[in-house]
């Protein structure tokens, strides 16, 4: 579908009825942000995805809860960084359920109308006293104009805040969908060490709503790989309160919904490669022309993953042979004969053997900062794409603890 909708300055409070603040509660040792809240003025309709993980965070478990309790219902999002609340037992499940308490105590809703979230060290409990304190601070300061603390207080090793708006008329009235993101190491598809909170002053159904998010989810924070780690944390969530009126979506208006939320989630995700810990190149890798698109994924899925393609991209080294090798390991039907491979449209091997055109003319595609991989299989019509990067000694830096 053609685009309609343009691209605002702004985040989760472009959409009317939201207001959010972020604050340095002393979670960090840093002094750094690192408590957010976002508060619907209205009851809105939520739609949620979380970790593929099977070790979950007292939060993810928590908000699972609050999901079904609230029948699809929040009036707000309260996130910490600096401690992922993971792995802390009884107690971690307590200190979840106190940051829901102590918002829903004062703007007035039912504790499971609050979603939690937290990022950062596993391990390690929470200091509840310090975040309760931060959060009756952050109650006094939430606006309209609060949206970018709120980002930069969910950040952990991420170098800047991730922030996207955009806007689209729905006949008279206009509709707006934003977005807040985290997200730098341990990151992988099918998602990772990230958040992405999402709202909108559309009025959508909840079915309509958790379809969208679902459908919005799969093309873009499932098709980014930093590290091919997977987190206890990960979460994302789409509020929806109604304050641009009018009917539900359906038919066309639908359609122009998902395209934009498409675009929101997509440019986040893009965006958390892009300040992937110690990446120093944003990789795009597209499978033409496999059996199926579930195969087309898995090898997609496969190259982006491989340590060797990553460090090989790292030094500006076209080694097509470790795509070769990690295609060939996927669980994607691979016939290496009818393999073709590009960089930058340059095709480096054809038929499963190298062509002709110079080492020094490959590399220079791979030294640049963005490129794109074409990977065409030739065995149906199976396609898929994917956002990746390097993996370089800074990484290894930024990870090596203490």
């Amino acid at each position: 579908m053609k685009t309609s909708f343009t691209v605002v300055k702004g985040s989760v409070t472009m959409a009317r009825g939201f207001r959010a603040a972020g604050m340095a509660a002393g979670i960090k040792s840093s002094g750094r942000k690192d408590l957010a809240l976002i508060v619907s003025d209205a009851p809105a309709t939520v739609a949620a995805t979380f970790t593929t993980n099977q070790v979950k965070s007292a939060p993810v478990r928590l908000d699972m809860q609050y999901m079904v309790a609230s029948g699809g219902v929040a009036r707000a999002i309260v996130a910490n960084s600096g401690n992922a609340n993971a792995c802390t037992g009884k107690i971690g499940r307590i200190h979840a359920r106190a940051m829901a308490v102590a918002v829903a105590r004062r703007i007035k809703c039912p504790e499971e109308q609050v979603l939690v979230c937290s990022t950062g060290r596993i391990g390690v409990n929470l200091p509840i006293v310090k975040i309760e304190a931060g959060i009756k601070k952050l109650l006094k300061t939430v606006s309209r104009g609060g949206a970018h603390e709120a980002a930069q207080a969910i950040m952990t090793s991420d170098t800047r805040p991730k922030e996207v708006a955009v806007r689209f008329k729905l006949g008279s009235r206009a509709v707006h969908i934003g977005g807040i993101a985290k997200g730098s190491g341990m990151i992988h598809p099918k998602m990772a060490t990230m958040l992405a909170f999402l709202t909108t002053d559309a009025v959508i159904t909840r079915a309509h709503l958790q379809r969208a998010l679902s459908a919005a989810v799969k093309q873009s924070f499932n098709r980014i790989s930093v590290d091919g780690d997977t987190s206890t944390n990960d979460t994302v969530l789409l509020l929806a309160n109604g304050a641009a009126g009018g009917k539900p979506l359906g038919g066309q208006a639908l359609a122009r919904f998902q395209v934009a939320l498409n675009f929101v989630c997509l440019e986040l995700a893009k965006k958390m490669v892009l300040d992937g810990e110690g990446v120093t190149k944003f990789v795009t890798v597209t499978v033409h022309g496999a059996m199926n698109e579930r195969d087309a994924e898995a090898a997609a899925r496969s190259v982006v993953n491989s340590v060797l393609v990553k460090t090989s991209w790292c030094g500006g080294d076209p080694n097509w042979g470790r795509i070769m090798d990690a295609i060939g390991y996927s669980r994607a039907k691979v016939r290496e004969d009818l393999v073709d491979i590009a960089y930058n449209g340059v095709f480096a091997a054809r038929r499963g053997v190298a062509t002709k055109v110079s080492l020094q003319k490959l590399r220079r595609s791979v030294k640049q900062p963005t490129f794109t991989l074409d990977i065409h299989l030739h065995l149906g019509h199976g396609r898929c794409t994917m956002y990746s990067c390097d993996l370089t000694e800074k990484y290894v830096e930024l990870n090596k603890g203490e």
